[in-house]
């Protein structure tokens, strides 16, 4: 079975390609944010802020595209990217603010 997930896409006003995403980020449903991620090239702003869950299974698929993502997190989320070292690779940005953050 698989788990709920919604993918939007969209752009911000300066242009940049995002990615709304919502839902739990399992193995069930990986496949479709690799899909979501693949199908472009250059910056991306991924919104974490509707994600209840994160898997190793979204992390491997993260950290594969590390090198052109910003992300957008709750802080439910912050001590995974911290403890999984993506923090470190990808710029990560308050939800409420949009400032940069240091998880």
């Amino acid at each position: 079975m698989t788990t709920p997930l919604t993918l939007i896409p969209g752009r911000s006003p300066d242009g940049t390609v995002r990615l709304a995403v919502s839902g739990e980020i399992d193995m069930s449903n990986v496949g479709h944010l690799a899909e979501a991620l693949d199908g472009g090239s250059g910056p991306l702003v991924v919104d974490l802020t509707g994600v209840e869950y994160l898997d190793s299974a979204g992390l491997s698929v993260l950290f594969a595209h590390a090198e052109r993502l910003e992300l957008i997190v709750p802080p439910l989320l912050e001590p995974v990217l911290t403890v999984s070292g993506l923090a470190d690779l990808v710029t990560v940005h308050d939800p409420m603010t949009r400032n940069e953050t240091h998880c």
